[in-house]
């Protein structure tokens, strides 16, 4: 790979290449497809959290003006497939078929679909539908009457070990104990799930916006008894997803269903409520940390043993110990993950789906010993730091973590930090400074593209990513003019469409590099060709020098001190027509042959961090926080927070800052607000909308400092790219929890961190 010019365009700060189409309206969104004689889907979804439908009353639905279909089990039955679920190498969320049976496995799941010729008149006929249910008792979360714990399903390794962990604990003179909880807790896209099919014969279209276009084409081609290329998908841009648009959900087959049977496009929008059940979110975990140290801090022992929510249906876990028990070193490790299968419907990805409760888990231990070792909690970390896994013994590509708890310490002012709890206070408030390990792996996945140079220097680049709000139209069009020596301007990019050469799942903070990767090395063969027709031209000013040395730039093509304009070597290399160059890059750790071919198929592969045999691949970060609590109130303020981050190189600084900081707002957000809260009782959500699903708003977050340090790593893939998107959101939460405690003198180990929770701090008012 050509190497990387310090002044080109990859590593500029430059405006999103859609920023205008966004902010003016015309981006089209997937319910935006203007499609002729659309009709409306709306979903009415189970009362009870598990059981048996009896009977369904729909006259009063079908007397509604408008009605054209109403789809329950009773007309669906078998007509849809059950699909395959993600983890046994399929594409659902879910392996249980819609409206296939009169078995009820979650509150929330959808019972019927009322169809109409407007959305209200739809809305209305769903309304009137009256259900008889035979509720059998269920279990609503950890802790309740016939939850059981199971053998879970994992993304990552449930158990890892190395040395002898409990003779460790038992002999060190330093030992801590706890447990921690987090929460249930929901994506809340501000676009809300939606998806309009269209037949055109036995051809059917979607407008859905997804992460996986290809996975949604083979998934949906599987559960309507299709071939593939039956099924077209797409998705130009996505209001948010944040993981829950990755895995093919089960409304969009019946949304195909009635638009089949109506001979008509069907649209589907689906309400905020019903955003909760239909969909995955992010589970509910519990952990216990033990770890054991030397006086000077360096840690003899590491046992991190978890449960995680799942479903009946699927025992699926995130298994984040995985990773953190590789963050430091540490002779003697345990993990283990066991789920917990209930009564809800099957968990899945949520921004960083491993690390923000298992990092939450560990950053929290670490500053308790860190207390108990009467040592400073960035000194313990640093004291820690390694770059040999602990537990195989593999080497990370890179590491950077003390450079970034240095940059970062710098920043925030850590020094100003009185160790005492409770010792900072200003006016009527106490003052609270808390710091975090941030990391995440760094992922690259196979991806295909097709890139053409026209004459005229203009250039289009095809490839079936997607364009999930992190500006990925822009990196792409940043690497086909870095690589070809041309302006950004003149590069048109084509994404979100399953009929385009395919990319991975959008997912694990691995896009960029993946899909740059792949541009890059049919750039990479277009450079050849134009340095091949600029060297074998009579008469030209590079007639007979070697092509390899061909460097482009000031819209020229250079070969030693001899140079001709970019455009005449394109015009002779094209020869009157576009070139084009196809290319496929298949990252170190993915299966040669058999990876490129999965994706082409819409199944995940991805490969990086802890999942390779010869070494690790990881970005690091450091976060720190400030909190100031009110000694009267108990309210929690967090007027400043600063994250230092190193994530390989940097494609474009403005998109990736946006990236890094909106991860710290989300992290802050797990810590103080977010929660899906739980009626066990019912075994239904109480507060599945905006209103109270808490969030930050603007006036609950102040100053945010983001620092991107630079770091060079081209063993992660040719251009060194390591993923920005998720890495923000880790160890924002226990950065949070470390400064209440310092700030209070209370330890709380259950997020969010509510005022309730605070009633015994006691640096606050009445202690």
């Amino acid at each position: 790979m050509t190497p990387i010019r310090p002044d080109g365009v990859i590593g500029r700060d430059h405006a999103r290449v859609d920023g205008i189409d966004k902010v003016t309206g015309r981006a089209r969104y997937g319910a935006d497809e203007p499609v002729a004689g659309t009709a409306f889907a709306c979903l009415a979804t189970a009362a009870i959290a598990r059981g048996r439908i009896l009977d369904i009353d729909d006259r009063a639905a079908r007397r509604v003006r408008g009605v054209l279909v109403i789809l329950t089990h009773r007309n669906v039955g078998d007509a849809i497939r059950p699909g395959t679920w993600m983890l046994d190498k399929g594409h659902m969320a879910t392996a249980i078929a819609p409206l296939a049976s009169d078995a009820v496995h979650f509150a929330g799941q959808i019972v019927a679909v009322a169809v109409a010729e407007s959305f209200e008149a739809a809305r209305e006929a769903a309304a009137l539908l009256r259900f008889e249910y035979r509720s059998e008792p269920h279990a609503a979360t950890f802790g309740s009457p016939g939850a059981e714990e199971v053998e879970p399903r994992a993304m990552g390794e449930t158990a890892l070990a190395a040395g002898e962990p409990e003779a460790a604990l038992a002999a060190a003179p330093v030992r801590i104990d706890t447990e921690y909880a987090t929460p249930a807790q929901h994506h809340n896209p501000l676009e809300l799930f939606q998806a309009t099919c269209a037949w055109d014969g036995d051809t059917l279209t979607v407008w859905e916006s997804s992460q996986n276009v290809r996975g949604y084409q083979h998934g949906l081609a599987r559960q309507l008894g299709l071939r593939p290329k039956q099924v077209r998908v797409v998705s130009q841009v996505v209001g948010g997803a944040f993981g829950s648009r990755g895995e093919l959900g089960q409304a969009t087959a019946i949304v195909a269903l009635a638009a089949r049977r109506l001979r008509r496009p069907v649209k589907l929008v689906a309400s905020r409520r019903d955003a909760f059940t239909i969909r995955s979110f992010r589970a509910e975990t519990r952990h216990r940390v033990q770890l054991a140290a030397a006086r000077d801090g360096r840690l003899l022992a590491l046992c991190h043993d978890s449960r995680e929510l799942g479903s009946r249906s699927e025992h699926f876990a995130l298994a984040g110990s995985d990773s953190t028990a590789r963050l430091y070193a540490c002779p003697n490790v345990r993990t283990g993950v066991r789920g917990v299968a209930a009564d809800r419907q099957t968990p899945g990805f949520m921004r960083a789906p491993p690390e923000t409760p298992y990092l939450f888990a560990l950053e929290c231990a670490m500053d308790e010993l860190a207390w108990a070792l009467d040592i400073d909690p960035l000194e313990l970390r640093r004291r820690n730091d390694t770059m040999v896994d602990p537990v195989h013994q593999l080497p990370y590509t890179s590491r950077s973590l003390v450079r970034c708890i240095d940059a970062g310490a710098a920043e925030f002012g850590w020094a100003r930090r009185d160790p005492r709890p409770g010792s900072m206070r200003e006016g009527e408030e106490v003052v609270g400074f808390g710091y975090a390990t941030a990391f995440y792996p760094t992922q690259v996945g196979p991806a295909d593209c097709r890139v053409a140079l026209a004459p005229d220097l203009r250039a289009r680049v095809e490839v079936g990513t997607h364009e999930i709000g992190t500006g990925i139209r822009t990196v792409i069009a940043q690497t086909v003019a870095d690589r070809l020596g041309i302006a950004i301007e003149a590069v048109e990019v084509a994404i979100g469409d399953s009929d385009l050469p395919a990319a991975p799942l959008s997912a694990g903070s691995s896009s960029t590099a993946s899909v740059c990767s792949a541009v890059a090395l049919a750039c990479e063969a277009l450079r050849a060709r134009i340095g091949k027709a600029a060297t074998a031209a009579r008469n030209a000013p590079l007639h007979g020098l070697e092509p390899a040395a061909l460097r482009l730039g000031d819209g020229r093509v250079h070969i030693g001190d001899a140079s001709e304009p970019l455009a005449e070597a394109v015009r002779r290399a094209c020869r009157g027509r576009p070139m084009v160059e196809k290319a496929t890059h298949t990252p170190h750790g993915a299966p040669p042959v058999i990876g490129p071919v999965l994706v082409r198929r819409g199944l995940p592969v991805i490969a990086g961090g802890s999942m390779l045999r010869d070494r690790l691949q990881f970005a690091f970060g450091a976060q720190f926080v400030e909190v100031r609590i009110d000694r009267a109130t108990g309210r929690i303020r967090i007027p400043r927070m600063t994250g230092a981050f190193a994530a390989g190189r940097i494609v474009n600084p403005r998109t990736a800052r946006s990236q890094l900081m909106g991860g710290q707002v989300w992290g802050a957000s797990a810590a103080l607000w977010e929660a899906t809260e739980i009626d066990p009782r019912s075994g239904r959500y109480a507060n599945c909308d905006l209103a109270e699903y808490l969030l930050p708003t603007h006036a609950d977050i102040g100053r945010v400092d983001t620092l991107m340090l630079d770091e060079e790593d081209t063993r992660v893939n040719p251009l060194g790219i390591k993923g920005v998107g998720e890495l923000g959101v880790t160890g924002m939460n226990a950065a949070v929890a470390n400064a209440v405690f310092h700030a209070t003198g209370l330890r709380v180990r259950t997020l969010p961190i509510r005022l309730d929770a605070l009633l015994a701090a006691p640096a606050l008012a009445g202690a």
